[in-house]
């Protein structure tokens, strides 16, 4: 009864707080009518601010529409700049209210000041209202001839938006036509943005325009003069171009080069993306040699810049490397992690290191990686450790001194280091079977430092692959099987079987008491399927034919082969032609989680990216939100 009460209480207090945010909001929303129909310009002007403030917060403003619609007949730039944002927000909502202000768009469209007319174009084309379309060719024809360059820079993108939205009246009214012209303009910012809306028209599926080698030496031309934007643009529009001769290539190339020297990374990796892509059609190794000796420096720059920066520097490197292997190999310490580096930065690095490394520098490497394995980080200093057992693995030379690196690292006697360092010890006994069984003898020493599934494991692989070599084999694994039925993990009753097995038939005299009991407690007292069916199975082949056991149980194990970690070659090339994207961070194609080119690429749009084609796992979730709204950016992925 009591708790009925409370409830009922509960739900009335609910009620009347929301009564009461209602009628604030409308005690608001009815202040900010009378502010903005007040007789005073400046209380006008911060009416329209605070506005602002509430739309960008996510209040509903939509009931203001008119009122604010009375103050656009203005002339100070600032409030007329918030009215048209606010227009832009609330125009699909109100399409018939937006009509209202044509005469006002058109006005400002022919005003003498260049920013009120540019504002005015680019408003009518960003409002996506098909009823605007009628009033807005007229104002932008005489736009895209204006006398200032500001003014037909803007025009030009708006085009593209007139496109998008009609591409009949684009076409009609020789629109598309004169964009195509404009890549002939005076001024380099308008030209980029002309090309910049012909490539948006493009990948709307329209067919409006075409490189062709003199546009190209525009373009050329038009990068030395453009912003870090404009560049940009163009830099990405010439990715579509193919050299038609070697010549033509190579000129490419070397008209390229002095963009390496920009400060935006961006601008960078898209000219670095473009040297990797024209090359192919250079045969000089004279000229393949400067333009790899040119990429280094800038690439080694992007290091200096901030983490994120850093980051996608790095795994945009990554990239490049698997294209190019040799291009930064004696810049391996500009790698070397710093102290104050985020954790994700680190990551990357390490991964570079071990793909630029080779026999020549790989000491000083695993005596860098030596210390990050002594970080109190447990991911960084698993990170490390795997790093070095890469190492051994790759480089036979290396391996010697990995080995002792590995051997210290276990001396420290640090549980998190030392369960990394088994495996990877292991691996390596694995991959140069025959050697260093002296380091079996360290494990041994330290066995009560191992205790996570997977470290326990390789420890009695260990034990039962090398107990000729250990004098207190016999106790360690009596040990263990006296302790099977704690053991939580399945993988770790398995391996001690099979270690109690492999020392039987090494030692049948000293192992004879042991293998029974410990297949015995496997076979009557394991709950797991799996171990009492091993158990079984090697109590059977024992008692029926110990020589075919042998031949089983101790037959040669393939040897461990170097981890490949490059990207399949498809998936590469492709990579390697967006440098500089989302999709080179992502380490997955664009097509896969763009809706635009996932449906060129025929993947369809409900489905999830992923890298299965090219024989790996995608690593990030790109299901799309079942409730997606309808105006949505036009991506798979969700950030």
């Amino acid at each position: 009864m009591m708790n009925a009460a409370i409830q009922t209480r509960i739900a009335q207090l609910q009620i009347v707080k929301a009564k009461v945010l209602a009628a604030l909001r409308k005690g608001e929303n009815y202040e900010l009518k009378t502010e903005l129909n007040s007789e005073y310009k400046e209380r006008r002007k911060e009416a329209v601010r605070r506005v602002i403030a509430n739309m960008t917060v996510g209040k509903d403003v939509s009931g203001l529409f008119t009122d604010v619609l009375k103050n656009m007949h203005t002339d100070d730039l600032e409030s007329k700049k918030l009215i048209y944002l606010y227009l832009i927000n609330y125009a699909k909502t109100q399409p018939d209210l937006v009509i209202l202000a044509i005469n006002t768009f058109v006005k400002d469209a022919e005003d003498s000041n260049p920013l009120i007319r540019a504002l005015a174009i680019r408003t009518m084309g960003c409002l996506q209202v098909q009823e605007v379309l009628d009033y807005l060719c007229d104002p932008l024809r005489k736009c895209l001839s204006d006398s200032n360059p500001y003014v037909r820079k803007t025009a030009v993108l708006c085009v593209a938006k007139v496109y998008d939205l009609n591409r009949g009246i684009a076409d009609e009214n020789g629109f598309v036509e004169a964009v195509r012209n404009a890549l002939g303009d005076v001024n380099m910012m308008v030209v980029s943005n002309a090309m910049s809306a012909l490539a948006e028209m493009n990948s709307m599926g329209g067919d409006v325009w075409r490189l062709e080698p003199q546009i190209v030496s525009r373009l050329l031309t038009a990068v030395n003069e453009c912003v870090e934007w404009g560049q940009i643009a163009i830099l990405e529009a010439l990715i579509e171009y193919e050299p038609r001769d070697e010549k033509e290539a190579e000129n490419i190339c070397e008209r390229l080069l002095p963009r390496l020297q920009h400060a935006n990374g961006s601008v960078v990796l898209t000219t670095v993306r473009l040297l990797l892509k024209y090359e192919r059609y250079v045969k000089r190794a004279d000229l393949l040699a400067q333009f790899a000796k040119k990429m280094v420096p800038p690439l080694i720059t992007l290091l200096s810049s901030e983490p994120e920066i850093q980051f996608v520097a790095l795994r945009n490197i990554n990239i490049i490397l698997q294209r190019r292997p040799r291009l930064l190999s004696k810049e391996i310490r500009v790698f070397f992690c710093k102290y104050n580096d985020p954790i994700y930065v680190k990551y990357e690095k390490v991964e570079v290191l071990v793909r630029i490394c080779s026999e020549r520098n790989s000491e000083p490497l695993l005596n860098e990686l030596k210390e990050y394995a002594k970080e109190v980080d447990v991911d960084f200093v698993s990170c490390a450790v795997n790093a070095i057992g890469r190492l051994a693995i790759r480089f036979e030379a290396a391996a010697e001194r990995a080995i002792a690196v590995l051997e210290e690292l276990v001396q420290m006697k640090v549980d998190y280091c030392v369960q990394t360092c088994v495996v990877v010890l292991c691996d390596i006994l694995r991959r140069y079977p025959g050697r260093f069984e002296a380091v079996v003898t360290t494990l041994c020493e330290h066995a009560d430092y191992i205790n996570a599934p997977e470290a326990r494991a390789a420890y009695l692989w260990a034990l039962g692959e090398y107990s000729e070599h250990i004098p207190s084999v016999a106790s360690l694994l009596g040990a263990a099987v006296d302790s099977l039925l704690e053991e939580e993990d399945a993988c770790v009753q398995l391996a001690l079987v099979n270690a109690c097995v492999k020392y039987f038939l090494k030692q049948p005299q000293r192992a004879q008491a042991l293998v029974l009991r410990a297949l015995q407690t496997a076979s009557e007292k394991c709950a797991n399927p799996d171990v009492r069916d091993r158990a079984y199975i090697y109590w059977r082949l024992l008692s029926a034919d110990p020589s075919a056991a042998r031949t089983v149980v101790l037959a040669e194990k393939p040897p461990v082969r170097p981890e490949n970690s490059s990207l399949p070659e498809p998936l590469l090339e492709e990579l390697v032609n967006e440098l500089g994207c989302v999709s080179s961070v992502l380490q997955q194609p664009a097509r896969q989680f763009v809706y635009a080119r996932a449906e060129r690429a025929g993947v369809p749009r409900g489905d999830a990216a992923t890298t299965a084609d090219y024989g790996t796992q995608a690593a990030v979730d790109t299901t799309p939100g079942a409730d997606a709204a309808e105006g949505e950016p036009e991506l798979l992925i969700s950030f």
